[in-house]
């Protein structure tokens, strides 16, 4: 499918849409229990099943719309249909608490090996929307892929050590701000190795 321009309005709600619904339901239904063939669920189970579906949705009503996906994209999608599935068929919370510290390790593992190859696989991703100097990339690259890994490290922290709440908000706000901080201080190494236009 040949790529397509979407409104960026239009974007985020499909990208940040399936997290604060989750949130929303989860407030809802956090203290109460429902029997399903014979099986007790807690909300929080049952909130992670409608999750699934709903992220699949918005994954590929983004892709029609804009005709691609990121990698990061596909790669959260499959990891969490598969530790949403996981959560639902066992009962057990667990593995979708564990599902950003995967997702993180893995980006931050794709990231290190790159830089181990003495590429940047983020500029692959990225290079469109700010063009910057091998070694402006390789420093972002670096960066991004030990920030990464402190947030897979401290996602084990919160689930394992707080209460299901604190994690729950922990996801929701914890984690996209810390993403939005990260890189609102690269802005130096924006400037420093950013890619003038020859034609200015």
């Amino acid at each position: 499918m040949a790529e397509k321009k979407i409104n960026p309005a239009v974007k985020m709600v499909l990208e940040l849409g399936p997290i604060v619904a989750f949130f929303a339901a989860y407030i809802a239904l956090r203290d109460k229990t429902f029997e399903i063939g014979g099986t007790e669920y807690d909300g929080f189970i049952l909130v992670t099943a409608m999750f699934v579906p709903l992220l699949l949705a918005t994954t590929g009503l983004l892709w029609w719309l804009s005709g691609k996906l990121s990698k990061m994209q596909l790669a959260t999608a499959v990891l969490v249909t598969v530790f949403g599935g996981l959560t639902v068929w066992l009962n057990d919370d667990r593995f979708f608490k564990m599902k950003p510290t995967m997702i993180y390790t893995l980006f931050a593992g794709v990231l290190g090996v790159g830089l181990l190859r003495g590429k940047s696989y983020l500029r692959a991703v990225m290079d469109e929307m700010m063009p910057l100097q091998h070694d402006g990339w390789m420093l972002l690259t670096k960066r991004l892929a030990l920030f990464f890994a402190g947030l897979a490290v401290t996602n084990e922290v919160v689930w394992r050590t707080m209460s299901t709440d604190a994690w729950v908000n922990f996801k929701t706000f914890g984690l996209t701000i810390a993403v939005f901080a990260f890189f609102m201080t690269q802005g130096g190494l924006l400037q420093k190795y950013a890619v003038e236009d020859k034609d200015t």
